[in-house]
């Protein structure tokens, strides 16, 4: 589990393609301070393992499912990832519950550049539109972000000079693609919902 706050921008340093999955070698310091093998870090709001590692750089094995459902298959050598450790139970959690596990790749639509911050269109499936509300939580590119408007088929962010700074998500341009992860919370009350509405199924 993480809270979308990126601890350090990390730099792909190479691509292994193979059949059917992809190992990716990341150069990191900070998340490398106390990683092992078997341990999650999250690389653009993408849980991985760590499979391997030297002092500065770590590895990790991701499969088909994960190539298909992200966008880390557009990955190359030189690009910048937003990387967060996983959260321990003295962790702040200063953004919101995140688990890593994409719904969706959406687009970026138009950014406006203010005095202070910029405002950011992101595309998403329609799919998505149910768990997104005005002021709420969502996961872009693994960073935990305020909802300022939500609509049917994209939604609004606004970045604070932290945010652009510190994250891929202050050179995104747009036609870019982002991951992009719905509140956890969301899901499960509209699942309960569903269940709730289908007669006889709903638990006791």
């Amino acid at each position: 589990m993480f809270t979308g706050i990126v601890e350090e921008l990390g730099t792909v340093e190479h691509v292994e393609r193979q059949s059917d999955a992809v190992r990716l070698t990341v150069r990191a310091n900070t998340v490398l301070e106390d990683a092992g093998m078997g341990d999650s870090i999250s690389v653009n709001g993408c849980c991985l393992t760590v499979t391997e590692r030297t002092d500065d750089t770590w590895t990790a094995d991701v499969m088909a499912e994960t190539l298909a459902k992200t966008g880390l298959g557009g990955l190359a050598a030189g690009d910048r990832v937003n990387l967060e450790r996983a959260v321990t139970a003295g962790t702040r959690l200063g953004g919101h519950v995140v688990q890593g596990h994409v719904d969706a790749v959406g687009h970026v639509l138009g950014r406006v550049p203010g005095e202070h911050w910029d405002v950011v269109t992101v595309s998403m499936p329609r799919a998505l539109a149910p768990y997104l509300v005005d002021k709420g939580s969502i996961t872009v590119d693994g960073v935990s972000l305020t909802v300022v408007e939500a609509g049917e088929e994209s939604f609004t962010v606004s970045l604070i000079p932290e945010t652009l700074r510190r994250t891929t998500l202050g050179f995104r341009k747009p036609g870019d693609a982002v991951n992009l992860e719905v509140d956890v919370i969301g899901k499960y009350v509209a699942r309960q919902l569903e269940l709730r509405g289908s007669a006889g199924v709903w638990p006791a």
